[in-house]
């Protein structure tokens, strides 16, 4: 049997929340666990495991004859080149350029909080001739998708669904975020259940086959698992610096990988059948997605390899016992019942005033900013922060020190750690940090208040 042990407790170890675990060799379940709400049907956002459902559509469609994987891209975009000559280097970048990663760009073009996506693609000067260098863009793999978009005239979703994920089982709720630009995210906006994408690693898996038909082409599908390219620059640990295919990690030890940002990975190995789903948030941990890899092929991977290649006799285990919410130390003698309101005595920082109605079993803290955030600290409570879906824990951590932490989970993935320490003369210190691709950055800060009396 697979020990989930040592993972949960290394991951919280980390200030990883786990969500959800499955790992099958076949169609055989070995181990699969979720934290309550995060069930394997519960969608959630999966951040860059995006680009490799993105590269399937577009390998289906050069399979169709719509497009060659050799089209210089501008070729699908001439309203965007038009009256603007575009650099060589960038008339030069083909499609298959774009799905290795070996564009003409240093990074991705666009910036998160501002419009114009596709446009800065072909606007931003490239900084190198394409199929030199490794370079991990994700506006390659958005104008990607908007050229999905272009050629079908339908959404990234709807062109991949009577090919591929209707097939397979894939849940009807599976979606792509717009960017600004109105086109598909495909570079990092998938929203689905994670069995949606246990599903996805069967099929690759098995040759792109599912109950005898062919779903994704053969030669598209053996170069995307095969080295197009070399990521040996990169800085984020071993796993990562071995090979790229097309929209896919090659791991050293063999095998595919889809990563997503916050932890959200895909393993799969044709050779032994094996498959690995995880999804998580470790944005409030310093590199936490990779840590957490590194824990998933360590834990998970590599024992089930071994048990696929017979090196080990174990049987399969099935459900486990849920994984449980990361929750803050607590102490119910170190409790201070606390009612009433703080204004800020740092006008700086942080809102304006705080209200408080807290006690040894729970409460709440609400700000002038709008924000309230419900907990109980006899465990984890499902509640909702600003209309998004989330999961709080507390505790007294300290002689009045309360801890809580929040994991919000809409369509983008955040934590709000929160600290509400009273000092003897009455001010309460307050320390907010806030995780989130696009959170606003206020939710961080360190604020003293004073008691209004």
């Amino acid at each position: 049997m697979i020990d989930l042990h040592p993972l949960v407790e290394r991951a919280a170890a980390l200030d990883v929340a786990l969500h959800t675990v499955d790992v099958r060799l076949g169609d055989d379940r070995l181990v699969r666990a979720a934290a309550p709400t995060r069930g394997h049907d519960v969608p959630q956002r999966m951040y860059s495991v995006s680009k490799t459902v993105t590269g399937l559509a577009v390998g289906l469609l050069a399979a169709e004859g719509r497009l060659s994987l050799d089209d210089p891209v501008v070729t699908h975009f001439p309203d965007l080149v038009a009256g603007h000559p575009p650099h060589p280097w960038l008339e030069a970048t083909t499609l298959r350029h774009m799905l290795a990663m070996v564009g003409p760009h240093r990074s991705t073009t666009y910036k998160v909080r501002e419009g114009g996506w596709l446009e800065s693609y072909f606007r931003v000067p490239p900084t190198h001739p394409p199929g030199t260098l490794f370079t991990y863009d994700t506006s390659a793999s958005y104008t990607l998708a908007a050229l999905v978009e272009r050629t079908t005239g339908g959404t990234l979703a709807d062109y991949l669904r009577p090919r591929v994920l209707d097939p397979i089982g894939a849940s009807p709720g599976l979606r792509f975020l717009p960017g600004p630009d109105g086109f598909s995210h495909g570079g990092s906006g998938l929203i689905c259940a994670p069995d949606d994408l246990a599903r996805l690693a069967r099929l690759l898996n098995d040759d792109g086959v599912h109950d005898g038909a062919r779903l994704l082409p053969a030669d598209y599908l053996a170069a995307a698992t095969s080295p197009q390219s070399d990521p040996a620059t990169v800085r984020w640990g071993g796993p990562f610096r071995a090979a790229y295919g097309y929209q896919l990690w090659l791991p050293p030890a063999g095998g595919w990988l889809m990563f997503g940002m916050a932890g959200q990975i895909v393993y799969g190995d044709p050779e032994t059948g094996v498959s690995v789903v995880v999804t998580a948030d470790s944005q409030a941990a310093v590199a936490g997605d990779q840590k957490l890899l590194d824990l998933v092929l360590d834990r998970l991977v590599e024992p089930a390899r071994e048990l696929a290649r017979g090196d080990v006799d174990a049987p399969p285990a099935g459900d486990v016992a849920p994984l449980p919410w990361l929750s803050p130390r607590h102490g119910a003698v170190h409790a201070r019942p606390l009612a009433g309101t703080w204004t800020t005595r740092t006008p700086d920082a942080g809102p304006g005033t705080f209200t408080l109605d807290v006690d040894a079993a729970g409460g709440s803290v609400a700000s002038s900013d709008g924000w309230a955030i419900s907990f109980d600290t006899t465990g984890p409570l499902a509640t909702t922060i600003r209309d998004e879906p989330a999961v709080v824990t507390a505790g007294w951590s300290a002689p009045g020190t309360l801890d809580v932490r929040a994991g919000t989970h809409g369509d983008e993935l955040a934590t709000l750690r929160l600290r509400l320490a009273l000092a003897d003369d009455g001010t309460l210190a307050v320390q907010s940090e806030g995780f989130g691709e696009t959170l606003d950055p206020r939710w961080t800060f360190h604020a003293a208040y004073a008691p209004v009396v």
